[in-house]
């Protein structure tokens, strides 16, 4: 059965002429032919995109192996490595270019050129040999987002390590359980991470993820000094400071196989156990690249910030990898969007003239609630001329948070590029390219070129645009999940399920295309799709529908069962005012409703609205809908909430009206 979609989006903003005449893609037409290229021979395709942007050690001859689908393998003669990649290739013409600049959470600032990133590389990929680790072994990275975590990822990548990224901001429980799936020798942590002027120890949870057992195999732990505090070192552990000391700073690279393990990534555990997404060397760093140059449209002179921690993939992909091998300058940030107010973000922009910015819609929503309670934290209020292009990314942006970027942030002259992809997919699958594609708020528009989507039933039969289902990619793409770490069966049941023929693979969301240009919607999760009676509604468009509404900052949606109805609409929401008291909530409740009724039709309209002074994230930021779930069934939270930023706010929103 198709997902309906009742929202109709007319509003179409198209690339200016300034943009598009210095864009590495200049038009539509433009646009067009590289999909044309990539329809009519795919493999050359990507061919001509590898050797134009990698430097490889060994050119390879295959391109394509899809013997044993679906875990195809590209250019998989090749060799090459990601570091001599991300680095060497800017030394003999730019060295003295700033490559990092980091700003701490106090505001204070500090620089590396690309000479001084290589030689920090080289000296920390010196100090990890001695340690005796052999080509891709595993190495747990649980370190904040500074400069040392970059130099930590490409210091593995150079001698063939395959690292494994932990977000600074999990507990020591899903450090253990990455431990012990990875089978990982080393774990590269900090004694404190610096967060909202708070100090965070780090170091203490490695010691008790190793304490919980089924860690045996950790040989070693380094620790990044970051302040003067004592730190309690056993053993096996040793400091960073001590481990590169007297190491050289230059430092051959280890040439690998196009398809060695560059690193894993966990997926969140909500169901069942966290998933090692395994990634390639040559086919991500590839996509990495190229989505970078296309989607931002990066040049030489840009400053480009991407507020993402490399704890995740958007910081792997669009931090430590594909804006280092174009050789850009970039900024990171260890702090929070809200400290020491909400204009921390755009006097960093300011600060440090930004040209491309990119964050989460989470984030924005965020930042218009408090442009709403205090007007000096308005982004209207600094210099925000720097900037050319924004992106959005994490989840699928509401039309109003759109706006609000556009008018407030971008003052109406920058391109929104709202991506959509996956830990899975290495890089963007479908995105605006700003000289080629016009915006329409709310839709991630087409497919990016050589990434061939569709839409599609249960069964995998092909939708008409304007029927929704299921979100696929129908070829195999370089920067592609390889498999699941230590479990290939349970790649092929997630990605590639039988019932669509096993060579489909599914993204896991809800789409729809526009009946008249084809442009994407997400309509949420697969699981977020509501069945009331009878009708299939995206969660994501009640959630649209009540965010377009002035007195919404956010708003989550989720299904409870209805014995009638199949299930029922319960709204979790956060005003831009204060959480209101009772009599006032059940007049905003009707307002709410009926606006709802009004914006998508009486079907969409809201049974149960509770409101809360935030809704229950992950530290990233993400919304922990299965939560959301339990308490809109009245269910006692029993699951594991460590990775919450904010657990008290679960009380508030178990109170129904």
């Amino acid at each position: 059965m198709a997902i309906e979609s009742m929202h109709h989006e007319d509003r179409l903003f198209k690339p200016s002429e300034e943009i598009s005449k210095n864009a590495h893609i200049s038009s539509f037409d433009h646009y067009k032919a590289l999909c044309k290229k990539a329809n009519e021979n795919y493999e050359e395709f990507w061919a001509d995109l590898a050797n134009e942007l990698l430097i490889w050690n060994k050119p390879f001859t295959k391109i394509l192996n899809e013997d044993n689908a679906p875990f195809y393998k590209w250019f998989e003669d090749g060799k090459l490595n990601a570091s001599h990649n991300c680095l060497d290739r800017h030394l003999k013409t730019q060295p003295d270019k700033p490559a990092l600049i980091f700003e701490a959470d106090d505001g204070s600032n500090k620089v590396v050129t690309f000479r001084e990133l290589y030689e920090q590389v080289c000296q920390l990929a010196n100090g990890l040999k001695k340690l005796n680790l052999g080509t891709g072994e595993r190495v747990i990275i649980y370190l904040p987002m500074t400069i040392e975590a970059v130099v930590a990822m490409q210091a593995c990548a150079r001698i063939g390590l395959t690292h494994s990224v932990v977000f600074g901001g999990f507990s020591a429980k899903s450090i253990q359980e990455r431990i012990a799936d990875a089978q990982a020798k080393l774990v590269i942590t900090a004694d404190f991470q610096f967060r909202g002027g708070k100090k965070i120890p780090l170091k203490t949870a490695v010691d008790e993820a190793l304490a919980m057992g089924g860690c045996g195999c950790i040989e070693k732990v380094i620790v990044l000094k970051r302040s003067d505090d004592d730190i309690d070192l056993s053993p096996n552990d040793l400091l960073w400071q001590d481990l590169i000391k007297d190491q050289p700073k230059d430092c051959e690279p280890v040439f690998v196989g196009a398809e060695h393990p560059l690193f894993l990534l966990y997926t969140s555990g909500s169901t069942g156990k966290p998933k090692g997404v395994q990634h390639s060397t040559a086919g991500y760093l590839l996509h990495a690249m190229n989505t970078s140059r296309w989607t931002f449209d990066i040049h030489a002179n840009d400053i480009y910030w991407c507020t993402a921690d490399v704890g995740w993939i958007t910081g792997h992909t669009y931090v430590a990898y594909g804006p280092l091998a174009l050789g850009v300058t970039q900024v990171i940030f260890e702090g929070v969007p809200t400290y020491p107010d909400a204009s921390r973000f755009w006097q960093i922009i300011e600060k440090h003239k930004i040209s491309i910015f990119y964050t989460a819609p989470t984030a924005i929503r965020a930042l218009i609630k408090a442009s709403e309670v205090n007007p000096e934290t308005d982004p209207k209020k600094y210099d925000l001329t720097s900037l050319r292009l924004l992106g959005t990314v994490g989840e699928p942006i509401n039309p109003e948070a759109w706006m609000w970027y556009y008018n407030s942030v971008g003052r109406e002259r920058c391109p929104i590029m709202d991506t959509f992809w996956q830990t899975e997919t290495g890089g963007h699958v479908i995105t605006p390219l700003p000289g080629a594609i016009a915006l329409v708020p709310g839709s991630c528009t087409l497919p990016f070129p050589g990434i061939d989507i569709d839409v599609v039933d249960e069964v995998g039969k092909e939708l008409n645009w304007g029927q929704g289902g299921l979100l696929v990619i129908k070829k195999p793409w370089p920067s592609m999940i390889r498999t699941i770490w230590g479990d290939p069966d349970r790649f092929k049941k997630s990605y590639f399920p039988e019932e669509l023929g096993g060579k489909l693979y599914l993204a896991g969301d809800g789409a729809i295309r526009d009946e008249k240009n084809g442009y994407f919607t997400i309509m949420g999760r697969i699981d977020d799709v509501l069945n009331v009676s009878g009708h299939r509604l995206g969660t994501m468009e009640v959630e649209s529908a009540l965010v377009a509404n002035d007195l919404v900052a956010e708003a989550a949606v989720v299904g409870k069962p209805h014995d009638v109805k199949g299930e029922s609409i319960v709204a979790f929401v956060v005003l831009k005012g204060s959480r209101p008291s009772a009599d006032k909530a059940k007049n905003i409740i009707l307002t709410l409703r009926d606006w709802v009724g009004k914006e998508i039709g009486p079907i969409a309209k809201p049974d149960e609205i509770r409101f809360g002074d935030n809704l229950p994230k992950t530290r990233s930021g993400k919304i922990m809908r299965r939560l959301l779930r339990s308490l809109a069934k009245g269910e006692a939270i029993t699951s594991d909430i460590s990775t919450l930023e904010n657990p008290a706010i679960l009380e508030q929103l178990s109170e129904k009206l």
